[in-house]
Parts: structure tokens; sequence; C-alpha cells
């Protein structure tokens, strides 16, 4: 995915270059408002990157800016104030943020998962032992209430035995804008 930056200060194309170059990502430019709106419904960002005189001279604007740019990480940086360096460490820890966030939302969705799974095979189990234990159970029922127990146990020993660790991969090109681990190695580690 690409960055959007939004300003019509004088040099945002050049900055756009080198944050382009830092965080080896696609960079666009849109001078304002129509122009931003209009790359907003063509394409999804990772960001979008409002000048903040932009935002203070035309709330409105930055307003519908916000609504129609999705799940895009929204910034608004004084570009007339800041250089590229600065512009880069914001973007980057927005970044960094917004991975970590979703790695933890993975982890707790995983959790929770894992949860209700272990308490409806427990039920499974039970349930069929029990029905098992019952008199005059024909065969056929019997031996079908077994095949599901003996189901139930093994996936209640899978989903308590530790989780086997995973081959790391090499981190792909679309991680170079730091130097951390992508969400996909973070939700592998965090089982570890």
């Amino acid at each position: 995915m690409s960055i959007l930056i939004i300003s019509g200060i004088e040099g945002v194309r050049n900055c756009a270059e080198v944050v382009s170059k830092q965080l080896e990502m696609n960079v666009e430019v849109a001078e304002g408002r129509r122009a931003a709106l209009a790359a907003l419904r063509r394409r999804e960002y990772r960001a979008v990157v409002v000048d903040e005189s932009l935002a203070e001279c035309d709330p409105a604007a930055a307003d519908a800016i916000w609504e129609r740019s999705g799940l895009a990480i929204p910034l608004q940086i004084n570009f007339a104030v800041s250089g590229a360096a600065r512009i880069i460490r914001e973007i980057r820890a927005a970044l960094y943020r917004r991975e970590r966030e979703q790695a933890t939302a993975l982890q707790a969705a995983t959790a929770f998962i894992e949860k209700e799974l272990k308490n409806t095979v427990s039920g499974l189990l039970l349930q069929s032992q029990l029905a098992l234990s019952q008199s005059g159970v024909p065969t056929v029922v019997a031996e079908k209430l077994r095949l599901v127990a003996d189901l139930a146990g093994t996936l209640r020993q899978q989903l308590s035995a530790p989780p086997q660790p995973a081959k790391m991969a090499a981190p792909s090109s679309t991680n170079h804008y730091r130097g951390e681990e992508s969400i996909q190695e973070i939700s592998i580690l965090s089982r570890s």
C-alpha cells in the first residue's frame, strides 16, 4: 500500500520522494481537498498525512478527508516547520504502532477463539462420554459416540499442546520501513 501526503506547500513533492526512498513505499501527493478526495476514491492507503495548515484553514475539508480515509492511519503534521526526517519518523512510528496494535488484536482474537474451542470440545467430550455410559445404547450409536469422543479427545490434546515453532520468513520488501518483525512474525513469536 501507499502513503498519501496532502499538502500545497512548496517542495512537498521533493519531501514525498525522500519519504518514499526512506520508507521504501510508494508516496502520492495531493495538493488540495479535491485531489485528496479523488485519490481516496481510487485506492486504499496505509497512511494519510494531512498538512496541519490545510486542516486549520479548512476543517470541513480535513473532516471529509478523514471520513474517506478508511483504515489508513491518519496523521496531521505541520510541513512548514517539519523537515523530511521528522515526517519520516512520525510516519514510521505510526506504521509501527499500527502493526503492534494489529498484532495485539490478533493475539487477543486467537486467545478468545482458542478458549471457545476448548470449551466446546470439552462439552462435546463430556456429553459423548455421558451418552456412552448409558445402558441400552445401540451398538452402531455407541461406535459413533466412541468415534466422536476419540476425535474430541484428540482435538483437546492438540489445543492444549504448545504451538510448534514456525520457520521465520525473511522480511519482505514491504517491511523495510522499519527493522522489526512483520505482523505474521509477531503473532508467531507471541505464541512461542
